[in-house]
């Protein structure tokens, strides 16, 4: 039989469609389901590698992760990665298809429907429960005839819809009704029940707006989940970067991150604040003085955000700070910014082909159409500088980039062994001569405990501070866990159930 199937769609983008799968996967598992999450079509630049080499957003990763199970390209079949130049690349599952615009793509997606179809009916075939993400929302009119990621695919796998509100923002009650009414008659059919996310206080003084909204729609509110920031969850969309809480008072290390305009992959950077680091994004010259580190990050479209760096001033900036003794790491496309200089021949990254880049290490990057996508296991070649303290320590992460980054004197960072299809032996990486400038192809570097305690510990001993060595970070399991407790004791799960067993009947 196949797994039944229910879908989380939201009255916007940023409501909270993402975490409450990630809960609902968490609460299934907990309650003796085998339960996978599913998204049709993505547009995130935060992205993952599958172990065999596959590329899928990093979202359905995490709601993998807490359904306990094995991420698949089948759980998000079509990757949309924002480029430069109004394009995207469209990933179809987990390999490149090709860089097109938005106008060109709504052209083609019928022919997606089946790829995604088969995804869908593959993870039906092995689970008892698919729980199914939306996006956006799915009474975009001007879009409704050419989507592949609501009620088109609430339609082929039958499933119930709950609509996901957020509070938070005001307005949630005319987003409910009015995403209702927007919607065909046939469609208002999949609509079983309405979630209301992110509210801060008390929720009896919520009651008559509930009760207005259950009578005017006939349609019960399932429950109302409360604002949370002390649960620890990857986020998917980069507008969480511009609404951050403000670090704790207790924070010591000051690391800026530079807010690159196509900034991919931020969640490498969780666990530096959960280490009780102060984390800043920044986009102003002026905002990387001070700063105990300065991190480069991931970019979808590498020459165009090195160029953005050199027009606003970021470039001068961030030089003048490393020459001043300040330590810098580029991870990806950041250690591809940090070298003296981007090719690009072929016109495979973009239309600019050649840039200077930061000249913090002697390498040269030459981008080339092929794209590296696999998982990784390392270990530190050079504990100086900033790997002072790491001799020996092994690290897991993945690689996913266009490019080969080709070096002179610097000193090779990390020496790779090993991927899940074989063993391996090549470098990557570069440390600069004085061992204060380290780029690397490593995404989920931080990701590793031992090894990112020892880095931090040296830059405190740098700074005169403490070292820390205690771990302040829940495991990731008790944080799904936390999540799922909110979640459940949130929401009428007896409810849940009931139209997880009546579908759209």
């Amino acid at each position: 039989m196949p797994a039944r199937t229910l879908m989380i769609q939201g009255t916007a983008s940023s409501v909270g469609k993402s975490i409450m799968v990630t809960a609902l996967c968490r609460i299934f598992k907990q309650d003796g389901f085998r339960v996978a999450p599913f998204k049709s079509q993505n547009m995130a630049l935060n992205s993952f590698v599958t172990r065999d080499g596959g590329e899928m957003g990093r979202a359905q990763v995490t709601q993998a992760e807490a359904a306990g199970i094995e991420p698949t390209v089948d759980m998000n079949p079509v990757l949309l990665k924002p480029e430069a130049d109004a394009k995207s690349q469209v990933i179809v599952q987990g390999k490149v298809s090709r860089s097109t615009s938005a106008e060109k793509y709504y052209q083609q997606t019928p022919g997606l429907i089946k790829v995604i179809e088969e995804s869908l009916n593959r993870l039906r075939s092995a689970y008892d429960v698919v729980v199914i993400e939306g996006a956006g929302s799915p009474a975009e009119i001007n879009l409704k005839a050419r989507e592949i990621v609501n009620m088109r695919i609430a339609r082929m796998a039958q499933a119930p819809v709950l609509l996901c509100g957020d509070i938070d923002r005001g307005g949630v009650f005319a987003s409910l009704v009015g995403t209702l009414e927007l919607l065909d008659e046939d469609e208002r059919n999949y609509i079983k029940a309405f979630i209301i996310n992110k509210f801060r206080g008390d929720v009896n003084l919520l009651q008559p707006a509930l009760d207005f909204l259950e009578k005017r729609t006939s349609r019960p509110v399932l429950g109302v989940v409360p604002y949370f920031r002390d649960i620890s969850i990857a986020q998917e969309d980069s507008v969480y970067l511009d609404n951050r809480p403000a670090s704790p008072p207790s924070a010591d290390l000051d690391i800026a991150i530079v807010h690159l305009p196509h900034i991919s992959n931020y969640d490498d950077f969780d666990p530096l604040e959960d280490e009780g680091c102060q984390v800043r994004y920044v986009t102003r010259p002026g905002q990387v003085e001070g700063a105990n580190l300065i991190i480069i990050p991931g970019t979808k479209s590498t020459m165009s955000d090195l160029l953005h760096l050199w027009r606003s001033g970021l470039a001068e900036s961030i030089i003048r700070q490393a020459k001043q003794g300040t330590p810098v790491i580029g991870i990806c496309g950041g250690y591809q910014i940090l070298g003296r200089k981007l090719l690009d021949p072929q016109g495979a990254e973009s239309e600019t082909d050649s840039a200077l880049g930061l000249g913090l290490l002697d390498v040269v990057t030459t981008f080339t159409a092929d794209k590296s996508t696999r998982q990784v296991r390392a270990q530190v070649a050079n504990s100086r500088g900033l790997l002072e303290g790491t001799d020996g320590y092994e690290v897991m992460g993945y690689e996913i980039h266009m490019g080969q980054t080709e070096g002179g004197e610097d000193m090779s960072a990390f020496h790779i062994t090993e991927t899940p299809q074989s063993k391996v032996d090549y470098l990557d990486g570069r440390l600069n001569t004085q061992g204060a400038v380290l780029g690397t192809y490593l995404h989920g570097l931080f990701h590793n405990p031992g090894f990112r305690r020892a880095l931090l510990n040296g830059l405190r001993r740098r700074c005169g501070l403490p070292e820390k060595w205690d771990n302040p970070i829940a495991e990731k399991e008790e944080q799904y866990d936390r999540l799922a407790e909110l979640v459940r004791n949130s929401l009428d799960m007896p409810a849940i159930y009931r139209i997880l067993e009546q579908g759209i009947t």
